[in-house]
């Protein structure tokens, strides 16, 4: 049947909508001063708000707890969760002493507050964090054992006051699982390698995220704390030690605020902070001594991270001082899903042992979109290997060539650089695209830069060893 003239106007005329709004999405910033992306950074703080919580407490040792880090604790945590939640909220007061636990598994409207002395120490047994739960673990979805502290599909949530969050783990626990002798792993133990390269497999195959079951027997170390797909969560003032693997790992999480926070753990994948897939964070006033990543961005790795397709988006990283870590603030390597908005500022890093202040690491079996990376005020004693590096094959290749655009570097200021100023690895079809350095001066660097493909690169009043770099036109 033939359609009257005026539906085929219609049509045309919401096709030509749909194309420009295609485009007007797809439009690509690209800052001119400082003040652009400073105008932004308080546009996103008016809209990150921390939860508020009703004025009732819940002490633990109402509900059980013994303190003395002998007696186990679990049900004591998860009664006195159930009663604050049910009651309408407040907080679950930890007092002084040491409290012995398995998984606490937090809920809405629940705050879990540490008093001054209060320590909660995690058991060294891994059947403490069975049943096992919804996870992920390097950026992929599976079924593992329960993160020490852990929050599903939850809103409203805390863990505040300046006590400590003790992992309890060294090379004779949870560390040996990594498979590397020098976390204490030797032959006839355990060890992570098979079942993380079954969870790789599972991943690229789309195999259901519920039926792969690891858990007992893998060796895949939990995360220390993962709120998962929920709302408004904080945490404030606490101390955070000896963690099996990632120390604050928020995922699919919405209005995250990580505020005076102290992670000093020196184990194998001891990132400090990882938010994961998560939007309008504030990472703030925070110490970082770290066996990995100090702030490490990401999104999901490769197939999970596309297939879920949520970027990492509008981060705010302010105040903060890094120690030892692979990188100070750190995009991917897990970025599978992109990242964008993400900003730095008046920041401290000192560290021989601190091998990037900014990293973006990612590889075409990742792919995604990183744009927008913002750093501004940033003050370096020393590092070891690159002040800002940028890396599109960060381990194995793929079919998904990455793109890293927009990328800001004002006010940097090394006093001892390690090898190199700046460091670029890019693809030559998908060069990094604006990034431009301003206002910087590194001093006693090996090699000022080592840049392969890259478009639309400036220096401008940018001095390294001294010499004002001015680059030659093949490379800008």
């Amino acid at each position: 049947m033939k359609r009257p003239a005026f539906t085929h106007t219609f049509y045309a005329a919401f096709a030509i909508l749909f194309i420009v709004a295609g485009c007007a999405a797809k439009r690509v910033t690209t800052w001119t001063t400082s003040d652009q992306p400073s105008a932004e950074i308080e546009q996103l703080r008016k809209q990150i708000k921390a939860p508020v919580f009703a004025d009732r407490e819940f002490l633990i040792t109402d509900f059980g707890a013994v303190a003395g880090g002998e007696t186990k604790n679990t049900e004591a945590f998860r009664k006195a969760i159930e009663a604050c939640n049910k009651g309408g909220g407040g907080r679950v007061v930890v007092p002084d002493g040491v409290f012995l636990t398995g998984a606490i598994h937090l809920k809405s409207n629940v705050n879990l507050h540490l008093s001054d002395k209060a320590t909660i120490l995690f058991s060294r047994d891994s059947s403490d964090y069975l049943p096992m739960v919804f996870t992920r673990w390097e950026g992929m979805e599976l079924m593992n054992y329960s993160p020490f502290i852990y929050a599903y599909g939850q809103k409203n949530i805390a863990i505040t006051g300046n006590g400590t969050l003790d992992g309890n783990a060294d090379n004779e626990h949870w560390w040996y699982w990594c498979g590397a002798k020098k976390y204490g792993w030797k032959e006839g133990l355990g060890r992570q390698n098979p079942a993380r390269a079954l969870l790789h497999d599972l991943n690229h195959e789309q195999k259901d995220p519920k039926k792969r079951l690891f858990g007992p027997g893998h060796f895949l170390r939990p995360n220390f704390v993962q709120p998962y797909n929920c709302k408004n969560v904080l945490i404030s003032g606490i101390k955070m030690v000896n963690s099996p693997m990632w120390n604050l790992n928020p995922v699919l999480c919405e209005n995250v605020i990580v505020e005076n926070v102290k992670v000093i753990s020196h184990g194998p994948n001891n990132d400090g902070c990882d938010p994961e897939s998560c939007k309008n964070v504030l990472i703030k006033d925070c110490y970082f001594d770290t066996g990995d990543d100090c702030i490490a961005i990401k999104s999901g790795r490769d197939e999970d991270g596309r297939r879920i397709g949520r970027p990492a988006e509008n981060h705010i990283i302010e105040g903060c001082t890094m120690k030892d870590g692979h990188g100070g603030v750190v995009i991917g390597s897990e970025i599978s899903g992109g990242a964008r908005n993400i900003y730095s500022f008046n920041c401290i890093m000192d560290s021989p042992d601190l091998d990037r202040v900014l990293r973006i690491k990612t590889s075409s079996s990742r792919g995604g979109i990183i744009e927008n990376v913002f750093m501004k005020d940033v003050k370096v004693g020393t590092y070891r290997e690159a002040a800002v590096k940028c890396n599109m094959f960060y381990e194995k290749p793929g079919n998904f060539i990455p793109t890293i655009r927009n990328v800001w570097v004002e006010n940097l200021e090394v006093e001892q650089g390690g090898t190199y100023g700046l460091l670029v690895s890019a693809y030559r079809e998908s060069p990094v695209e604006n990034l431009r350095m301003i206002n910087c001066n590194i001093k006693g660097v090996k090699v000022p830069y080592k840049v392969d493909y890259v478009k639309g690169l400036k220096m401008e009043n940018v001095v390294i060893n001294g010499e004002r770099m001015v680059l030659p036109d093949s490379i800008k």
